[in-house]
């Protein structure tokens, strides 16, 4: 492997690292009580996650399988501490991953839609929300820029997330017929 290569899988690893950190620490914290434990636990995770990159079967949901390389550190984690109980049965663990695969699935899903919906939007539209939003522009400015009033930009706004609100609802239903 080049120099090329490892720079495309570290990119790799990091992007899809980025996108299960999420998941991950909802799955450690909502199962070791201490703070510092989880924490500890989800530096274990991400550095298991490197070394064994490799391993990692792309096409399977790359959350799925840090969830359970999670899961095993978390057994590991309360058989090191000589605690006679887990708190969470393997059952209870294998089902919070479940949801959070598909919690994930779920918000990518609703990314994608909105993305759809905004690029259907008027030039005008998204400028408003890029004003708003990116750029966290006050409605008084964004008022003054576009030659309005704050009342009438909080009401554009208003519009404007309906329509985009409507328009994901629509693009997520086409997605599941």
């Amino acid at each position: 492997m080049d120099a090329h290569d490892a720079g495309e899988i570290r990119e790799q690893l990091s992007r899809l690292w980025m996108q299960a950190e999420p998941s991950v620490n909802a799955y450690v914290f909502a199962a070791v009580q201490r703070f510092e434990d989880a924490e500890d636990i989800v530096q274990q995770v991400a550095l298991t996650v490197a070394r064994r990159f490799d391993e990692y079967d792309g096409m399977r949901p790359f959350v799925a399988w840090v969830l359970w390389l999670a899961k095993s550190k978390i057994i590991d984690h309360y058989r090191t501490q000589g605690r006679q109980r887990i708190i969470f049965s393997e059952t209870l663990l294998d089902q919070t991953a479940a949801r959070l695969v598909a919690r994930q699935a779920a918000d990518h899903a609703g990314a994608v839609a909105l993305e759809k919906c905004l690029d259907k939007l008027p030039p005008k539209s998204r400028r408003l929300l890029d004003l708003r939003y990116v750029e966290d522009t006050s409605m008084e400015a964004i008022a003054q820029a576009i030659e309005s009033t704050a009342g009438s930009v909080r009401v554009m706004l208003y519009r404007i997330r309906n329509l985009l609100a409507d328009c994901v609802k629509a693009e997520l239903a086409k997605e599941a017929t």
